[in-house]
């Protein structure tokens, strides 16, 4: 991917602003180690977003006064179903969701044609990115995770961020506000862990009533293992013992954390990610979902349409009323008496029997694409006649 695009800019006064990415080989700057998505509360946290994303459905939409046409350019269709070679559209959402969910930043390369059409894009895996200003423009450089580095113009990428807030061009990262929280997760299952190991074995202490040399008291305490307390001894789980001899049993006293502590520390990196257990779980209602898609998806839907528009089209192109859109009109959460509901929508042309029948999960019909109307409903401004109602 790195000699897919080479910058030919040149300048001699740059400014630099670096940032550093969550990555599995870890950049020393997290307690633990940046393996944030090795984590399984952070990755079921983020995995109900990123495959809501990846459902999403991106369109092109010419809107103008001959009126709205879907998908008018082949190229654009084939770029946002097609990528590139390597994946599907619904893979590269899927896969800068993830990105922006653990990075509150993500990144995606377009490669252009000869004709300066858009015609591949990349997600970026990369570890850092370093913002230079120059006189000719805004560069991105990227150090990639296989150690090699990437150039590219700002106006070649699509940049998606979250927590945008101190920083002038990246989102703020998410490794201050996760740090005490993973590390407390950390403790939990490593006591848990070790709590567990160690409960499996039984520790004994033996206690003579008479000295004994060295090497008859370890011959005595091996006696006692193996004939009760090996698996493969009739014995086991049984000892007898006689006055000379007090076998105690020791019971292990690790740090086991409760029930509360680890569900309060749970629900705080559930309200970081803005998620809940049901939405974890998929056991929400129809109403939970819908403050879910609100709350998280709708707008990242919002800044990917916007982001994709500006990026893939010219001032000029989008002055003629082109642009990108991410319909979620496949409400696979919703109800069966909802979706039934929908019918009013076609009968109002609101909605084509296609779309309808794509949220039944039924396969598309001839002549579906039309958007429909009831003969009993008619426009605002005309009479019952037919004719048109003149305005005062």
């Amino acid at each position: 991917m790195v000699g897919l695009f080479k910058n030919k800019r040149q300048t001699s006064m740059p400014e630099k602003t670096i940032i550093k990415m969550v990555t599995e080989r870890g950049n020393g700057i997290y307690t633990w180690d940046g393996k944030l998505y090795k984590s399984d509360i952070i990755r079921a946290c983020i995995r109900p977003k990123v495959k809501a994303v990846g459902k999403l459905s991106a369109k092109h939409i010419r809107s103008n006064e001959n009126g709205i046409v879907t998908n008018p350019d082949p190229y654009i269709r084939f770029l946002l179903e097609e990528p590139n070679p390597y994946m599907s559209g619904q893979v590269l959402q899927e896969k800068i969701a993830t990105q922006l969910a653990l990075n509150n930043n993500a990144f995606v390369l377009i490669i252009r044609d000869e004709f300066n059409l858009a015609c591949e894009l990349y997600p970026i895996p990369c570890v850092s990115v370093e913002a230079i200003y120059e006189f000719t423009g805004l560069n991105l450089k990227f150090t990639l995770t296989n150690g090699k580095q990437l150039i590219a113009p700002y106006e070649d990428i699509i940049h998606l961020r979250d927590d945008f807030n101190d920083n002038d061009l990246f989102g703020e990262s998410p490794a201050l506000a996760l740090s005490q929280l993973m590390t407390v997760v950390g403790a939990i299952d490593n006591g848990v862990v070790k709590a567990i190991k160690n409960g499996n074995a039984i520790k004994w202490l033996l206690k003579f009533s008479s000295s004994l040399r060295e090497d008859d008291l370890k011959t005595r305490v091996k006696d006692f293992t193996e004939n009760y307390l090996s698996t493969e001894t009739d014995t086991f789980g049984a000892a007898g013992v006689d006055a000379k001899v007090d076998a105690q049993r020791i019971e292990p006293k690790d740090f086991v954390p409760n029930a509360a502590q680890m569900q309060e520390t749970t629900k705080r990196i559930y309200a970081f990610f803005n998620t809940n257990e049901k939405i974890v779980t998929s056991s929400f209602s129809e109403d939970e979902w819908t403050s879910y898609f609100e709350a998280e998806i709708e707008p990242l839907a919002l800044q990917m349409k916007h982001e994709y528009t500006r990026k893939l089209f010219s001032r000029k192109q989008r002055g003629f009323g082109n642009y990108i859109t991410f319909d979620a009109y496949n409400l696979s959460c919703a109800s069966l008496n909802t979706k039934l509901a929908l019918q009013a929508m076609v009968d109002r042309g609101a909605m084509t029997p296609n779309e309808w029948r794509e949220t039944m999960n039924l396969s598309p019909i001839a002549g579906g694409d039309k958007p429909l109307r009831r003969l009993d409903t008619i426009s605002v401004d005309q009479a019952e006649g037919g004719e048109v109602v003149e305005e005062d």
